[in-house]
């Protein structure tokens, strides 16, 4: 009798696209489909997205992808058991308890408006910025949610009067599509994971809890904020009126959580995720690790109820892919972003440009909201050649920057190293089709650089997840890593030690360049 078909669908909902994979018992996609959604930038430094805009496209992905699996011979409507879900991380929202609408756009991960807030914290709390970092492994940013929701009750009346009525409800982008996936109006279910809410500032990492004393803090009531839920369990069904009706969500992590789950990262092994920003994570184990060098301490997973937690240091870094749009869509330099790895390639070196990319201020390890955008060492000789390869240099200079912290926090001790004594960086996301970039990325760390044969490892974490809950695989066998290196693509150093240096050195120069340029007149 022939095997019946099993399949594990996969949310993944980025920052400027969501996607629907579904996945057949050996991890292969059978079939998806993939969206971009509006981004609105109503300020210098704000941005926002649509949450119903969302909402739909999650609907449409799945009803998509479906009939494409369908259409390709696949039973999927008998054959999915689990669904998973992945999301940007921070952005946060604010919806009606009693209408299921949102009070406010949600506010993106990347937007800067609540700086003004942060600085007020930084100047009254007894820790400065890094008051809650005990407790939530976090400084106070603009990047994580906490920060975005007081700015939600200090600004929209509609949050302020729902709150105080008793109709709001918080959420990062899991919690308002998993509640509106479940019911709505009609009995949704008000949850995050552990991954997510390790984003807000306001849950205790060893407790995996909401931390009473810093929402006493902030003045945040804990009617609000959703249920905490491990990354793999049967969270609850999908309701009516979804093509999926019927089938249980049971897995949920934060993007980057899930793609190092994707890539099978375990304890001392790292990954970096290149998508609007790039994102480092180190798994440390089962131990807590304080930064001292500018990273971020965070959940890397927790698969199942019982299971033990998983820690990661991590650097984040607010644009990488984002600047190569920019020059898509903001200087018309490239028509499609694939096209920068011609032009970067035309020259064999960035002319002695460095480009910046401080948009909204830089993230790890910096810290400065008060950085500016840079491009410094144009000549008369420089074309957009040597720009495009700046660009893609830029991406890969942060990565080093945040990894040479992650190897002065985790030690000797924290990390795994091949038999060489070489540490492998794993990478993903879409921007890692790039060959040229991968190549400079190798070079500047010095190290070798392994792309899987598939990309989207943040979708496939999510599936993972979802499917370890329901029993379609095991622990052993997503972690049976193996078996993938051997499809892996691996990109080796060319360039000598000195050159490395002396790059590295000009990049420091140009960072400092973008400090204090928030004030710039327009």
């Amino acid at each position: 009798m022939a095997e019946v078909e099993v399949f594990v669908g996969s949310i993944d909902q980025g920052t400027t696209s969501t996607r629907f994979i579904i996945y057949d018992r050996s991890a292969q996609a059978v079939g998806s489909h993939q969206v971009e959604f509006t981004q609105f930038y109503p300020q210098a430094g704000w941005v926002e997205h649509d949450p119903m805009e969302i909402l739909e496209s999650v609907r449409l992905c799945v009803q998509k992808a479906i009939d494409k699996a369908t259409a390709d011979g696949h039973n999927v409507d008998k054959g999915l058991k689990a669904i998973g879900l992945t999301n940007q991380r921070e952005t946060t929202l604010v919806w009606s308890k009693s209408t299921g609408l949102p009070l406010y756009n949600a506010i993106v991960w990347m937007d800067a408006r609540t700086s003004s807030i942060c600085r007020k914290l930084e100047k009254e709390l007894p820790g400065g910025r890094t008051h809650f970092v005990e407790t939530c492994g976090l400084p106070i940013s603009t990047y994580f949610s906490a920060l975005k929701l007081l700015w939600l009750l200090e600004n929209v009346d509609a949050v302020k009067e729902a709150v105080k009525a008793g109709d709001a409800l918080f959420g990062t982008i899991d919690s308002w599509l998993i509640w509106n996936m479940t019911g709505g109006l009609n009995g949704g279910l008000h949850v995050t994971d552990v991954s997510n809410a390790s984003r807000t500032m306001l849950m205790n990492l060893k407790t995996l809890d909401w931390d009473k004393p810093t929402l006493d803090t902030l003045g945040i009531s804990a009617e609000i904020l959703p249920k905490i839920v491990s990354n793999a369990e049967i969270i609850g069904t999908v309701s009516d009126g979804w093509p999926i009706f019927g089938i249980p969500i049971s897995g949920c992590l934060g993007d980057q959580h899930a793609a190092m789950l994707g890539q099978a990262c375990r304890k001392g092994e790292a990954k970096s995720t290149y998508g609007t920003g790039a994102f480092i994570l180190l798994n440390t184990g089962e131990e807590v690790i304080e930064s001292k060098h500018g990273l971020l301490t965070t959940l890397a997973f927790k698969l199942g109820q019982e299971a033990p937690t998983n820690y990661a240091l991590e650097g984040s870094i607010a644009i990488a892919g984002a600047a190569v749009q920019w020059l898509r869509d903001g200087l018309d330099m490239i028509s499609t972003a694939s096209e920068i790895e011609e032009l970067a390639a035309k020259v064999d070196s960035s002319g002695g440009v460095y480009f910046v990319p401080a948009f909204n201020g830089l993230f790890a390890p910096w810290w400065r909201d008060d950085a500016r955008g840079v491009c410094i060492g144009i000549t008369r000789f420089t074309n957009k050649s040597h720009i495009a390869r700046a660009v893609l240099e830029s991406m890969c200079f942060q990565v080093k920057d945040v990894l040479d912290s992650m190897h002065k926090d985790a030690g000797e001790k924290g990390e795994v190293k091949n038999e060489k004594g070489e540490f492998l960086l794993r990478v993903d996301g879409g921007a890692t089709v790039n060959n040229l970039l991968m190549q400079i990325q190798a070079d500047l760390l010095g190290n070798p650089v392994i792309r899987p044969a598939d990309i989207e490892t943040t979708a496939l974490g999510a599936a993972y997840a979802a499917g370890l809950a329901v029993g379609i695989w095991t622990e052993d066998e997503i972690f049976a890593s193996g078996e993938k290196v051997k499809l892996a693509t691996t990109f080796y150093p060319t360039l000598d030690e000195g050159r490395r240096n002396k790059k590295v050195e000009s990049w420091c120069k140009a960072v400092s360049r973008t400090f204090d340029l928030a004030d710039l007149s327009l």
